[in-house]
C-alpha cells in the first residue's frame, strides 16, 4: 500500500481519537432490556467512546444462538437515544449492510471470517460506496497478512475513510492459554505497513475468559495501540453467547483504571541518550546473532553434502527432536518462553532444509 495512501486513510477520523479509544457491549444483543441497561451501566462508568452488540452472530456450528437478527436494531437505536453513545455491529454481507446503515449504525465492524473472504469483502465494499461511516477490520481467521491488507484497501476503495483495525487473534490447533493466539508480530507488522491507521485490540476473543482482559489490555497499551474492543454485559452470567468472557460494565471499568498508560516516546534528552545507548547494544547482539547463524549455516552445508554422498535423506526427525527439546529446557533456565523457542528454532531448521535441499538438488560444489 502506498504512502499516499496511508495518509489519506487517517481523513475524518479525528473525532475518535482518545487513548484508550474505548468500545463495549454485550456479544449479543438478547432482549431490549439487556441491551438498553447495559449501554447506561457503560455510559455511566464514563469510559465507553462506542456502544457495541451482535445482532448477527456467525457462530462455528449451526443450532447454537446465532443472533436475534434485524429485530435487535430498534433496541441498539433506543439505546443510542438513550445514552448519546454512538453504535457500532458487526456485518458480513450486503444486507447486514443496508440493514446497519438503515438504522443508522455510526460504525460497522467487519469479523475475523469475513475479512478472510476476498468476495464477501468485494460485496461489502460495493454496497458501502457513498455511505459516510465509520468501518472497523478485525484480522482474518488465519495468520495471513496479505488478507488484512486486502480488507482495507477494498474498503477504502469504496470511499470509506473512516477505516480502523481490530487485533482479536489467530485460530489454531494448538494447545493454549488463549481462545486466538495474539502473534502479536502479525498486527505490529500491519501497524508499520498502515502506519495511520487506529489499530484497537480484542482481549475478550484473544483470551476467552475474564481472567486474561487485564492482561492482553495492558500487553495492548504497552505496543501503543489506540484502543480496545472489550464484551461487557449487564448480567454475564446468563448471557447467550461467549459467558465467559464477558464482564459487567463495573467490572470492565475497575480492569481500565488498573491500566497503566505510557507514552510512546520521551522528550527528556538524558532518557534518550540512555535509550540510544541501549539500542546500540542490542544492534551489536544483532550482527553477532547473524555472524553466528552465517556460521551454522556453513555447518548445514557440509552435512548436506555429506548426506548427498552418502545417499541420506535430508530429514532426521529423531535429531530434530532432541534439538527442540533440549533448546526449550535451556531457554527455559534462561527465561526463554517454549512459543519464542519454538518459532525461532522452526525458522533456522526450515532454513537449514532449504540449503540441504540446495546442495542435494543442484550441482556438486565445493563446501
Amino acid at each position: 500500500m502506498s504512502k499516499e495512501l496511508n495518509i489519506k486513510l487517517m481523513t475524518d477520523w479525528e473525532e475518535y481519537n482518545q487513548r484508550p479509544f474505548m468500545i463495549a457491549g454485550p456479544c449479543s444483543a438478547e432482549s431490549e432490556k439487556q441491551v438498553v441497561e447495559t449501554a447506561i451501566a457503560l455510559r455511566e462508568t464514563g469510559k465507553v467512546d462506542v456502544y457495541r452488540a451482535g445482532i448477527w452472530k456467525p457462530r462455528t456450528r449451526p443450532n447454537s444462538f446465532e443472533g436475534v437478527g434485524s429485530i435487535g436494531l430498534p433496541w441498539l437505536k433506543k439505546a443510542k437515544q438513550e445514552t448519546g453513545l454512538p453504535l457500532t455491529i458487526e456485518v458480513a454481507n450486503a444486507k447486514h449492510v443496508y440493514e446497519a446503515l438503515k438504522f443508522g449504525v455510526d460504525i460497522l465492524w467487519i469479523g475475523a471470517r469475513t475479512a478472510a473472504n476476498p468476495f464477501a469483502m468485494e460485496e461489502i465494499s460495493q454496497v458501502l460506496k457513498g455511505a459516510e461511516v465509520g468501518v472497523l477490520i478485525k484480522n482474518p481467521i488465519n495468520p495471513d497478512l496479505e488478507l488484512w491488507v486486502g480488507a482495507v484497501e477494498r474498503i477504502y476503495n469504496a470511499g470509506i475513510r473512516k477505516i480502523g483495525l481490530i487485533h482479536r487473534g489467530f485460530s489454531t490447533y494448538e494447545k493454549s492459554r488463549f481462545r486466538n493466539l495474539p502473534q502479536w508480530q502479525i498486527p505490529i507488522e500491519m501497524k508499520s505497513r498502515m502506519p495511520r491507521i487506529p489499530m484497537l485490540n480484542d482481549p475478550s476473543h484473544i483470551g476467552g475468559k475474564r481472567s486474561l482482559l487485564l492482561e492482553i489490555s495492558q500487553k495492548a497499551m504497552d505496543l501503543n495501540y489506540d484502543g480496545l474492543m472489550i464484551e461487557s454485559h449487564i448480567n454475564p452470567e446468563v448471557a447467550l453467547s461467549d459467558a465467559q468472557q464477558q464482564v459487567t460494565p463495573k467490572q470492565l471499568a475497575a480492569i481500565l483504571d488498573k491500566l497503566i498508560l505510557r507514552e510512546p516516546m520521551t522528550r527528556d534528552d538524558k532518557l534518550l541518550s540512555t535509550l540510544d545507548e541501549l539500542r546500540g547494544k542490542i544492534d551489536w547482539f544483532d550482527d553477532q546473532l547473524l555472524e553466528i547463524i552465517e556460521q551454522r549455516m556453513e555447518v548445514v552445508k557440509s552435512i548436506g553434502q555429506f548426506k548427498k554422498e552418502n545417499n541420506m535423506s535430508i530429514l532426521q526427525n529423531k535429531r530434530w527432536e532432541e534439538i527442540i527439546y533440549k533448546s526449550i529446557e535451556k531457554g527455559a533456565q534462561k527465561g526463554l518462553s517454549r512459543e519464542f523457542i519454538n518459532k525461532a528454532f522452526k525458522a533456522i531448521h526450515q532454513e537449514s532444509i532449504n540449503h540441504q535441499t540446495e546442495i542435494m538438488n543442484g550441482e556438486d560444489k565445493d563446501i
